[in-house]
């Protein structure tokens, strides 16, 4: 870095300065009528800033650094690996891109796994029941996330309704539950598939619609059932909700807060168990690869036969099925729904959770789900700075991993190329 940028970096950080000044240093006590000045603050603010300001452009200087490139033509995708794989001349760089080939050997990865399902069955009773309730939330937005990514990370469909599918679900169980008395194992699977309905109702009228046009018609469509439900309080409840709905039964058993918390965990851990499998099994099927080449050119696609508007709904039906499965698990977790659980800002979470853990990746949504439900739980510490800390982190791994956390990794079939002996 030169002179200029630092004196850049520093006249930023001053300028940030006078921005936060009313806020961050000028305290009133309407009490008492005084007025407290915390110029510590604005010390730390500036200091902060600034050197914040020049490990970023370092960052930045490091990333855009040229590396060797190779002598002989490659593809872009060779020149991507061996670019991954290149000795960076730092010690501790070079370690942490080792441990991915670590990782993948077959008894460091079983033994990967087998602690990953320990850790799992003991969690409920190793932790608290706020720690267990953290847990719930965070696999709840796990199956949503393996939902939409169908729709998006595969498909390439900019779907900002799916929320909707969510409220569907939960308000599906609330509503028998209110009117029939129908527990949660009847009303799970109805719920799916009152979702998948509206999913194929929606998939209907947006079959030619693509990029910022669909994005647009399935946040109004999520905007008209949170409508629908505050304005039919008849039936749902309108925006008092649906309140007293049962916790899921085992056999008639009673169960206390902590037990049903516990049985609602594990009922969770085996419906994301499922849900990761289809969606494996979804995305490497023939249906499956045609939604991927509908995602990259739709035109070429149905140029080499594929039928869109067949594969545009099942993407829209499957994706949906999550959805409300996962709405009848919320209802039932937390027993009271209203129109409020289910704005616009949770479609955009969980859009979130894919973009940012890695658009087609099964592993990134994962990762990008229980990042964003857990990192703003565990930063309360922070209370006045979490925000400001969670969004620095969402910047600098926009900036430095604009692909997700895990990129999805197609698979590449290779053909030995004979050599002129072999070939005589």
């Amino acid at each position: 870095m030169n002179f200029k940028e630092i004196r850049a970096t520093f006249f930023i950080a001053l300028w940030f300065v006078i921005l936060t000044f009313p806020i961050m240093v000028i305290k009133v006590n309407t009490v008492d009528n005084t007025i407290v000045w915390r110029w510590h603050n604005m010390l730390t603010i500036g200091l902060g800033t600034f050197f914040g300001g020049i490990l970023w452009r370092f960052a930045l200087h490091r990333r855009r650094a040229p590396g060797k490139r190779p002598a002989t033509v490659m593809t872009a995708e060779q020149q991507e690996q061996q670019q991954e794989t290149m000795d960076t001349g730092h010690p501790l760089i070079d370690r942490l891109k080792a441990i991915p080939a670590m990782i993948a050997q077959p008894k460091i990865k079983r033994s990967l796994f087998i602690a990953l399902g320990v850790f799992i069955l003991i969690y409920p009773f190793a932790f608290s029941l706020y720690q267990t309730n953290i847990m719930i939330t965070a696999l709840i937005y796990v199956m949503l996330a393996l939902g939409l990514n169908i729709v998006i990370g595969l498909g390439g469909l900019l779907h900002l309704g799916y929320i909707a599918f969510f409220a569907v679900g939960a308000y599906t169980y609330g509503i028998l539950n209110r009117f029939f008395g129908l527990g949660f194992w009847a009303a799970l699977p109805l719920g799916a598939v009152l979702a998948v309905v509206a999913g194929v109702l929606l998939a209907m009228p947006v079959l030619r619609l693509r990029g910022d046009y669909l994005a647009i018609v399935t946040l109004g469509f999520a905007e008209i059932v949170r409508i629908v439900i505050n304005n039919t309080a008849g039936l749902t409840g309108g925006p008092q909700g649906i309140g007293s709905i049962p916790r899921p039964g085992f056999f008639g058993l009673e169960m206390n807060l902590q037990a049903a918390t516990t049985y609602t965990y594990f009922i969770l851990v085996a419906v994301v168990l499922l849900t990761i499998f289809v969606v494996w099994r979804f995305e490497n099927s023939r249906l499956g690869r045609a939604l991927v080449a509908m995602g990259e050119d739709d035109i070429a696609a149905e140029a080499m036969g594929i039928d869109l508007t067949r594969t545009k709904v099942i993407a829209f039906a499957l994706g949906s099925l999550w959805a409300g499965l996962g709405g009848v698990i919320f209802a039932s977790r937390t027993t009271f729904i209203n129109p409020a659980s289910f704005t616009v800002w949770q479609s955009v979470i969980v859009l979130s959770c894919v973009v940012l853990g890695g658009m087609g990746s099964i592993v990134g949504s994962i990762v990008g789900a229980m990042g964003l439900i857990l990192i703003p739980e565990y930063l309360r510490a922070f209370s006045e700075y979490r925000m400001l800390m969670f969004g620095a982190i969402l910047i600098i791994m926009m900036v430095f991993r604009p692909d997700g956390l895990i990129r999805k990794k197609r698979k590449a079939y290779t053909f030995p190329v004979e050599t002129e002996e072999g070939s005589q």
